[in-house]
C-alpha cells in the first residue's frame, strides 16, 4: 500500500496481541458516521480552547472546549474503542449498556500505544477532555434529530488503580447520542492501521474517505469543501499544501489521493487499483456470510471479506474454484492463511 514505511506510520507497537482482548476477541474498529462527517474533535497538538461553529447542507455543530482545550481527534481512540467493543457485542446477541468498564492497557495495546507511566497520564489527560467537551448539534444518531447539548462522554472515573498511582481498569458512560449511533449500527470499520497514523490532518482526511468514498471506486471533492470539512484552522493554502504532502508521502491507509483539475481531489480504494491489474474473485453468497458469522461470533465478516480478498491479491491471485468454501476456510483458520 504505497510507500507504508517506518517513516510514514508509526510502528506497530505490539504485533502479537489479540485486538481489544479485554473482552471480543478480534472486534475490528469502529466509528460512528456522525463524528466522521462533522469536524467535532480538534486537529491541533496545543490545547485547542475555541468554541468551533460549523454548519453544512442543513447540518449545525456548536463545540464548546473546557478549560482544558477541545477533544482531539487522538482522544478520539477512546470512543473508537468502545464503539467496537459495543458492535462487536450487539453481533455476538449480547446484552449492552452505555457504561462500560476498560482495562486501561488493553485500551492502550488496541489503539497503538506505548504503555509507558507517561502514556497511562495521556490517558486520563484524553478522558478529561472528552467529558469537557460539549456538543451542540441537530445531527441525528439513530434515526432521531433534536437540537440538544452533551458531552462525549457524559462521565468517567478510574476503578483501581496500581499502588503508584497507575489506573488498572476505567468506568466510562458514552453520551446517549453516541450510543444511539452504536444501537442502530450507523458505525463503519476502520482500517488498524488507522492507530499508526501519526498527523491529526492524516486521521482526519483516513475518516472522510472511509465516510465518502466506502466501496465506491472513488470520491472527488473540492479542496475548499475538504478544508471545511476536516475542520482544519489553517488558511486554504497551508491546507492545501499539507493535502500535497500527504498525496507525496502516499501512506494512508486503503485509499490513494490525488489532485486533479479545478483545485479537486479524488480519492479512490487501493483494491480498486490493484483489481484493474488482474482477475477479481466473484461476490459471495449471503449464506456464506451468514456462516462466517457463526464462524465467528462478534467479528465483521465484512472486514474478514476484506482482509481474505487482500490476502488472494497478495498470494499471486491464483485460481479458486469455490469461493465460498475458501472463505470460509480462510476464517475457519482466525483469518491466517
Amino acid at each position: 500500500m504505497g510507500s507504508t514505511t517506518a517513516g510514514g506510520l508509526l510502528p506497530d507497537r505490539h504485533p502479537n496481541s489479540d485486538f481489544f482482548v479485554c473482552d471480543i476477541f478480534d472486534a475490528s474498529p469502529k466509528d460512528d458516521l456522525a463524528s466522521m462527517e462533522h469536524p467535532i474533535f480538534s486537529l491541533a497538538t496545543r490545547p485547542d480552547t475555541r468554541v468551533l461553529s460549523y454548519e453544512h447542507n442543513g447540518m449545525s455543530v456548536q463545540v464548546t472546549p473546557s478549560v482544558r482545550g477541545r477533544a482531539t481527534i487522538h482522544d478520539k481512540d477512546i470512543l473508537i474503542y468502545c464503539i467496537s467493543q459495543l458492535m462487536a457485542a450487539v453481533n455476538a446477541g449480547r446484552a449492552v449498556s452505555r457504561h462500560l468498564t476498560l482495562r486501561a492497557h488493553d485500551l492502550l495495546v488496541a489503539t497503538n500505544r506505548d504503555t509507558s507511566g507517561d502514556a497511562y497520564a495521556r490517558l486520563k489527560e484524553a478522558f478529561e477532555r472528552l467529558a469537557g467537551t460539549r456538543i451542540t448539534t441537530n445531527i441525528a444518531t439513530g434515526g432521531e434529530e433534536t437540537t440538544r447539548g452533551f458531552g462525549l462522554i457524559e462521565a468517567w472515573e478510574i476503578v483501581r488503580k496500581t499502588r503508584g498511582g497507575r489506573m488498572v481498569s476505567v468506568r466510562v458512560t458514552l453520551s446517549d447520542w453516541l450510543y444511539r449511533a452504536v444501537l442502530s449500527k450507523s458505525v463503519l470499520t476502520l482500517s488498524r492501521d488507522y492507530f499508526r497514523l501519526r498527523k491529526p490532518l492524516e486521521r482526519r482526511i483516513y475518516e472522510l474517505a472511509r465516510k465518502h468514498c466506502g466501496r465506491q471506486k472513488s470520491w472527488k471533492v473540492s479542496v475548499a469543501v475538504l478544508h471545511k470539512k476536516a475542520g482544519s484552522a489553517a488558511p486554504v493554502r497551508v491546507f492545501r499544501a499539507a493535502v500535497r504532502k500527504m498525496i507525496a508521502q502516499d501512506h494512508l491507509p486503503d485509499y490513494a489521493l490525488e489532485e486533479v483539475e479545478g483545485d479537486m481531489l479524488q480519492v479512490t480504494r487501493r483494491d480498486e487499483v490493484v483489481e484493474a491489474m488482474g482477475p477479481s474473485l466473484p461476490p459471495l453468497l449471503p449464506e456464506t456470510l451468514q456462516a462466517a458469522r457463526s464462524l465467528r461470533p462478534g467479528a465483521d465478516v465484512y472486514a474478514l471479506e476484506a482482509d481474505w480478498r487482500a490476502w488472494w491479491a497478495a498470494s499471486g491471485r491464483v485460481q479458486v474454484r469455490n469461493p465460498d468454501k475458501a472463505f470460509l476456510g480462510f476464517v475457519a483458520g482466525s483469518g491466517k492463511a
